[in-house]
């Protein structure tokens, strides 16, 4: 028995030194270049080493030492690194690696070590280390030193999404703590492309998605005496958290000596078309030391956040101070502290930090940054800020962090002096060349009148509230000249009689880093000649189904020559469906009726479906014949949209107009409300609505008698709105009435199914048509043309708001949804490939969903086809037994030039192929597996008939069978045999 304790103990005595020493860690992926699949991929990790010789890496596979490039790959043995022990060399990839001792008396050392390594194409991978073993007495996991130290890093590689690094972290993972007193820690991280970090808390790993044994946070109650005042002020439970934005975690406080092991992942996200996509993420293991130290924490003082303009300088002092009036160290960390010097790094003193006296006054720490127009970016620059105190008594020190957000903006463009044509209504433009000529692009904005604004700090952009309309944007240079020209022709249509316009200008940086400008102030021209009608009121007099009325107004051509056009003048009123005037439209006028009027009641509308718009053409009518003065600009009626919650209801509003409905002169919109049947004129008015603070939009809540709103109850709504051209001469406000809309609060009701049919169209009839068209041999984007009809049934057809579109890629799969639209149709286009489902719902006013169509699905017109002939004799003719394809015939220059008889069997759609071919004995010569996103080993076999072992093989018939996997969207056709014989001659 004795003997086996002694067994016993000597196992685990070399269990200890052998195999416990990795406290914290991270991986970097740094990518060459945008244009390159090459990363350097760094693991740096902390171990310990007290009581131990273990290294970081091993010496031979069985030791698990490592290194997972997460795509399928080998992994790669991580070399032992550490003490006269920093390996580089190239085996089968470049590698080099470094240590260093940190903190001799806790027995802590930093490793590292960089491979580069290059994928195959796009994807997403995770990058993954583990080795055997986690350090001993980690107090919040169970069997620490028996645990494998796993660490894992994302990296995305997207062209849609551009190009992008992981986030790098400048602060250590391993920190030190005092028991009872608040510890706080950051990574001082930041992302080289500018992206958004967000910050999380994971559970330490110790494989693949397996988490360390009976992970705690180091807040639970096992650690404490007294748990219920475990906090620095002993008045309440310990916390542990980190800020998900500044990535600060907080530990108020700890509770046992010893040392605990904690994880979290710095996320990277980037915003896309105006939606925030994640890209990779950094996961870091972290090491606590919590020490019997009686001290007291040192604090600092910092700026608050701010916003500086590129070409200025930032100058700013640190104060640190220490409750004990110990010495005191501050330190600084961010990327802008590491920018080459031609970047124009931020600079402080003292350099090196040094410790400092706090008495007579506070220890300073002084700070300069000279920016540039090269530090512009959407996010601002993290300086995270730490101050260390040192104990008088020898003991051990505490720190304290701060972060600080700078955010670098460009400088407010400036204008020149416009120039309007009266003659054609357009107006050139001009400003000054902008002095950040690394922007990408220039934000050309227009309004209809004035309004008055200078931005805050920070306050960069265009603010929606201002009513402008984004028009145009343009290089910030074409070639190597500044751009500062542009000329506004309104869409060929000239700008709107009678109209004041504005025009500001925003400039934008390029992505992924992004960025822009304060907003320029206003250049004004106009009012623009009112020599044709000028249209003033689209006005909603009765909402209904079939019999509904607009009330449309307007002015006289009050600038009209006299001479050329002598007045009486007759109008022709024209009518469209929607909010924008297409190419059609219908007279609503008869000829002779409107002389000198200025009015017109248009009946027999659909107004409770429908918006209108409408236009005025103007004649005068003492010459004969009678001469055109022209067509006024079109004006919508307006159109309002609800959607219902719990005791609240929600009223969105909208008009397309030549006048602006965001004018500062009468800023307030008016909200109308009645009960179900109540008449429109007996709608109570409970709502002024400052649109050009709050935009078109109101929330009833009640709020206006202090009424609940009634679930049981229907509410019906009409908006007045009130807007003006600018002109003085035109009359203001132009008020206008939207249609009447009802809507119930806390409805849950969803709308009925759409029924068939859902339809489709596409630019072929079937496959046979498809494969005659030349110009598919070699197509790489498709698209998709779905349509939908609207609910038959009235009331069905009165609740659906808006339509969501789903798709799947497999009959069978998982339907996401993709759109959110209003129109009854959906262009699905850049897709890769045409097989898609589709299912379509509806979606009423209080955002219920109804249930989903029945699926409509496309498919793909796959084709393989090989020959039966090749001749491999070095002529560069038929060389190579492979699939019919068009790259014989690339860059031909010519429409059409594949001929039609290879164009009909070139082969499409395909994912892969795995084809043997075999001799007439039966005997197989030669194997092969390729994929369409193999450069190399692609689809088309390409034999040249040599054989497995590099021989040559002689001129015979081959017998051939290819196993082709097709992109299709019916999984039951995906895999087709090709078999058949093939003569080789020489």
């Amino acid at each position: 028995m004795r003997s086996g304790v002694a067994l016993l103990s000597f196992l685990l005595l070399s269990l200890v030194t052998h195999a416990t020493h990795l406290r914290a860690g991270d991986i970097i992926a740094t990518r060459d270049n945008c244009n390159s699949l090459t990363f350097k991929i760094t693991i740096t990790v902390y171990t310990n080493t007290n009581n131990t010789s273990v290294l970081f890496g091993g010496t031979k596979l069985e030791d698990g030492d490592l290194l997972d490039f997460g795509d399928g790959s080998v992994r790669q043995l991580v070399p032992e690194i550490g003490p006269g022990k920093t390996p580089s060399g190239t085996s089968p990839y470049v590698y080099s690696s470094t240590y260093t001792v940190i903190d001799v008396d806790r027995g802590i050392s930093r490793a590292s070590y960089t491979i580069t390594y290059t994928y195959g194409g796009p994807g997403s991978y995770i990058i993954s280390y583990r080795e055997p073993n986690r350090n001993a007495d980690v107090l919040n996991m169970d069997q620490s030193v028996n645990t494998p130290f796993y660490l894992e890093t994302k990296v995305v590689i997207d062209p849609f999404l551009g190009c992008s690094n992981t986030p790098n972290l400048l602060i250590p993972p391993v920190d030190r703590a005092c028991l009872g007193v608040s510890w706080f820690h950051n990574p001082g991280a930041y992302d080289p492309d500018g992206d958004s970090l967000s910050y999380n808390f994971v559970v330490p790993n110790q494989d693949v998605n397996e988490n360390v044994l009976n992970y705690r946070d180091p807040n639970k109650a096992e650690f404490y005496i007294d748990y219920e005042q475990g906090n620095e002020q002993n008045n309440g439970k310990p916390s542990f958290t980190i800020d998900a934005i500044s990535g600060t975690i907080t530990w108020d406080a700890p509770g046992k000596v010893g040392e605990y092991n904690i994880a979290f992942e710095i996320r990277e996200w980037r915003k896309i078309k105006g939606k925030w996509k994640p890209l990779g993420f950094v996961r870091r293991d972290m090491q606590i030391i919590v020490e019997d130290c009686k001290n007291k924490r040192p604090d600092l003082i910092i700026p608050h956040d701010t916003c500086i303009v590129a070409g200025t300088v930032l100058n700013a002092t640190i104060f640190g101070y220490d409750p004990e009036n110990d010495n005191v160290k501050i330190e600084a960390y961010s990327e802008i502290f590491n920018f080459p010097s031609a970047q124009s790094p931020a600079t402080y003193s003292p350099n090196p930090p040094i410790f400092q006296p706090v008495v007579p006054s506070k220890a300073k720490f002084n700070f300069k940054w000279n920016t540039i127009c090269e530090h512009v970016k959407n996010q601002p620059y993290q300086v995270v800020f730490k101050i260390t105190d040192k104990p008088a008594n020898g003991g051990p020190s505490l720190s304290t962090f701060r972060t600080w957000f700078i955010k670098v903006v460009g400088p407010a463009p400036v204008w020149q002096k416009p120039t309007l044509h009266l003659d054609t209504r357009y107006v050139d433009l001009e400003w000054s060349p902008y002095f950040c000529q690394g922007a990408e692009k220039m934000q050309i904005w227009r309004r209809v009148g004035k309004f008055p604004f200078e931005p805050d700090n920070c306050q960069t952009g265009m603010p929606e509230f201002l009513g402008y309309e984004l028009i145009d944007n343009v290089p910030i240079k074409n070639g190597n000249t500044p751009q500062t020209k542009y000329t506004d022709k309104n869409g060929g249509k000239g700008l709107a009689p009678g109209a004041q316009y504005c025009y500001r200008l925003v400039a934008v940086f390029p992505l992924p880093r992004g960025g822009e400008s304060y907003v320029s102030k206003d250049t004004c021209v106009g009012p623009i000649l009112a020599d044709v009608p000028v249209i003033t009121n689209v006005s909603v007099e009765k909402t209904n189904l079939s019999s509904g009325e607009i009330r449309v107004r307007w002015q006289k051509p009050f600038d009209a020559d006299p001479i050329q056009f002598p007045p009486p003048y007759r109008y022709d009123i024209y009518r469209a469906t929607g909010f924008v005037r297409g190419s059609d439209s219908t007279k609503v006028t008869l000829e002779g009726v409107f002389i000198n009027d200025t009015t017109f009641l248009d009946k027999g509308l659909n107004t409770e479906e429908n918006v209108y718009n409408y236009s005025i053409a103007a004649y005068s009518t003492n010459v004969n014949p009678n001469p055109f003065l022209g067509t006024s600009a079109a004006a919508s009626s307006v159109r309002v949209d609800t959607k219902s919650q719990i005791k609240k209801i929600q009223l969105n509003w909208s008009a397309f107009v030549p006048w602006s409905n965001q004018i500062p002169q009468y800023p307030n919109h008016v909200v109308y409300r009645g009960l179900e049947g109540t008449p429109i004129e007996n709608f109570e008015p409970i709502a002024n609505v400052d649109v050009t603070t709050n935009g078109f939009t109101y929330v009833d809540e009640g709020q206006h008698n202090g009424i609940p709103l009634d679930d049981k109850l229907t509410y019906c709504y009409r908006v007045l709105t009130r807007g003006g051209y600018g002109n003085p001469k035109i009359i203001t406000p132009l008020e206008n009435f939207s249609q009447v809309i009802c809507a119930q609060p806390g409805d849950s009701i969803p709308p009925c199914k759409l029924l068939p049919p859902l339809r489709s169209t596409l630019d072929f009839i079937d496959c046979n048509d498809y494969r005659t068209k030349d110009s598919q041999c070699d197509r790489t984007t498709f698209s998709n043309t779905i349509f939908w009809s609207k609910p038959t049934d009235t009331e069905c057809r009165s609740d659906v708001s808006s339509y969501n579109v789903y798709a799947a890629s497999k009959v069978g799969g998982e339907f996401s949804k993709i759109l959110n639209t209003k129109d009854t149709f959906y262009v699905d286009d850049n897709l890769l490939t045409y097989a898609r489902c589709y299912k379509i719902s509806a979606v009423d006013r209080s955002n219920n969903e109804g249930e989903l169509s029945d699926a409509l699905c496309i498919d793909n017109c796959p084709y393989y086809e090989l020959p039966n002939i090749f001749t491999p004799n070095g002529d560069n003719i038929n060389d190579e037994f492979s699939a019919y394809s068009g790259r014989a015939y690339e860059g031909c220059g010519e429409a059409n030039c594949i001929p039609i008889e290879i164009a009909e069997k070139c082969a499409r759609f395909v994912i892969s192929v795995k084809a043997k071919i075999y001799n007439r004995w039966g005997k197989e010569v030669y194997s092969y597996e390729g994929q369409i996103s193999d450069e190399v080993k692609n689809i088309y076999i390409d034999w040249n008939g040599i054989d497995n072992n590099g021989n040559e093989l002689a001129s015979a018939v081959y017998y051939y069978i290819a196993e082709v996997t097709f992109d299709t969207v019916d999984p039951a056709q995906e895999v087709k045999t090709y078999k058949g014989w093939v003569h080789l001659f020489r």
